[in-house]
């Protein structure tokens, strides 16, 4: 049987080779084929807004986000609804079309920057420009890694721009590493260099969000999170958007209704801007993955404003809400208008619920962002100089449904006592609620915040080079154990590589996009590596596994 798609840019795809029937996500064949289609469509205008500042002509803002945003919404788990990436074809067909116009000579052009067709002819076309249209395995493999940084990289400069934020040097990159990924003549070393190249890049763009995040909230600070509930009616705010947290807390104020955080969102309550919101209660369940779940519990509306939302059951679908690069067909979305959002529909949903059904109680630690490390620098130091601290893992990245995934919470467990984690992004809930004690007040887990927030562990990192006087980061005592699952694990790993960062092990299976030959490189110049278990993976790294104390009696 001929495959009905194919895609292969997460974790848990198909058989660890690719889904050709429907996505393990849930995407299906025909929502897979717009999103190939937008990808392609996103090519070529990243081609012809590359020649116009070839030619010297300005490239509006709008149309640098029009380009992040389409790719934001090809991320797993973000968009499952056809129609409306079906809109946003036309748009950008529309667009692309007015600035081709501009251009004194487009004939050198690409085929994707000239391609417009009535929406009629939108599923033929779909067909041809897919993954699989790059017949060359390792051609396709260095292109697709280059595209799912650049995927990754979209979600950071848009939360960025969300809050007034740009760079248009980022923007100007990824535009024309759209266009690259179009050119044939392109040979493995070049598309090797265009991969490493996006690294860079993602450095800057995590920079730019970081920055972006702290001068609007604050510096993250050390924080509880609650993890019960109230009696009041709820909304819960899934995803990773701040300022769409910001709006929410905003218009639920004098309403009755509380608001909680889900997922990659508790990191919010680290922040010294949202502790003024009495209406902002706590944190509600766990990773993405156990939603289909938790929703159904939580009785009150949901607002998804980025990916990781998972297709509804129907018992809840008519109370989740979408926004910005989220899609879930038969859900309300919520547009962006002149800068605003209007929250109402949520709000009024909310009012009409029971208040949420009690999951858990006490609370959790976070807030160990880079300045508030490096506040205790002098005391980390010291630790590890009088042997205290042995050993940093860095265990950021993603949490999944596969079983495999189990192993993070068994090695976070079987970590000796004088080992710190470091951590970011939904793979913390293996282990972040299990009481893993500290040393000399130090937490053994330190949460920096959202995956978004992995640029705080690289400048961590720095830092401890800096200050142990080391001319290498990995002569520190680090090991990388990093759980990944879709496309912006894929560009912290660029940007680590970037950063010199070498011997990072991913897991739970190294990535199906790439080729034996693509594998190989990355093993052979940086130490990538996956992982096998728990015992073996700890001798691996130098470690001596934790024995319970009743084990050793």
């Amino acid at each position: 049987m001929d495959a009905k798609m194919f895609c292969y840019q997460c974790q848990e795809t198909a058989g660890g080779k690719g889904c050709t029937v429907q996505g393990v996500c849930g995407k299906k064949p025909d929502v897979a084929e717009m999103q190939d289609l937008l990808v392609y469509v996103t090519k070529g205008l990243g081609a012809v807004t590359t020649a116009l500042r070839a030619e010297g002509k300005k490239v509006a803002i709008e149309v640098n986000h029009r380009v992040t945003m389409n790719l934001f919404i090809t991320i797993t788990n973000a968009n499952f609804d056809r129609e409306a990436i079906i809109d946003v074809i036309e748009e950008t067909l529309a667009l692309k079309s007015d600035l081709l116009a501009q251009l004194a000579d487009a004939s050198k052009l690409p085929e994707a920057a000239h391609w417009t067709a009535p929406r009629a002819d939108f599923e033929a076309k779909a067909k041809t420009v897919g993954v699989l249209a790059t017949e060359n395995e390792d051609v396709r493999s260095l292109r697709e890694l280059t595209m799912y940084g650049l995927k990754g990289l979209s979600a950071y400069v848009e939360h960025a721009n969300a809050l007034g934020h740009e760079n248009e040097e980022i923007d100007a990159f990824m535009q024309r590493a759209l266009a690259q990924l179009l050119d044939d003549t392109m040979d493995g070393d070049a598309l090797t260099a265009l991969v490493l190249e996006t690294g860079k890049w993602g450095v800057d763009g995590m920079a730019l969000l970081d920055g972006a995040n702290t001068s609007t909230y604050g510096h993250p600070e050390i924080s509880k999170v609650k993890l019960g509930v109230g009696s009041r009616p709820g909304i819960l705010i899934s995803g990773h958007d701040l300022k769409d947290l910001e709006r929410l807390l905003e218009q639920t104020k004098g309403t009755g209704v509380d608001v909680y955080t889900h997922g990659e969102m508790i990191p919010a309550h680290y922040y010294p801007a949202f502790k003024k919101y009495d209406n902002l209660v706590g944190n509600y369940g766990n990773a993405w993955w156990l939603q289909k779940e938790e929703f159904e519990k939580f009785n009150g509306a949901i607002l998804m404003t980025t990916n990781c939302v998972v297709p509804p059951k129907d018992s809840y679908k008519d109370r989740l809400f979408t926004t910005a690069a989220v899609g879930v067909p038969g859900c309300t979305h919520i547009p962006l208008v002149n800068g605003e959002k209007d929250f109402t529909p949520v709000i009024e949903c909310a009012k009409k619920c029971a208040p949420p059904t009690e999951l858990e109680t006490g609370e959790i630690v976070g807030g160990f962002a880079h300045e508030q490390v490096f506040a205790v620098a002098d005391k980390v130091v010291e630790a590890v100089k009088s042997g205290a601290i042995k050993k940093f893992v860095v265990m950021a990245g993603c949490d999944g449904r596969m079983k495999s995934r189990e192993y993070y919470g068994e090695f976070a467990e079987a970590l000796p006592h004088d080992t710190v984690i470091l951590t970011a992004g939904c793979a913390k809930y293996k282990y972040i609620k299990k009481d893993l004690g500290d040393i000399g007040g130090i937490p053994r887990v330190l949460d920096a915040g959202q995956c978004n927030d992995s640029y705080s562990l690289a400048l961590i990192a720095l830092k401890l080079k800096e200050v142990f006087g080391l001319d290498d980061v990995n002569k520190l005592p680090i090991a990388y154990n990093i759980a990944w699952y879709e496309q912006k694990a894929v560009i912290v790993l660029l940007a680590l590589l970037h950063l010199g960062v070498k011997n990072i092990h991913l897991g739970p299976t190294l990535p199906a996009f790439l080729s034996p030959n693509v594998a190989k490189v990355l093993v052979e110049t940086f130490g990538i590596g996956g992982i096998t278990n728990v015992e073996d993976d700890m001798a691996m790294f130098g470690i001596e596994v934790n024995v319970p104390e009743a084990a050793a009696v």
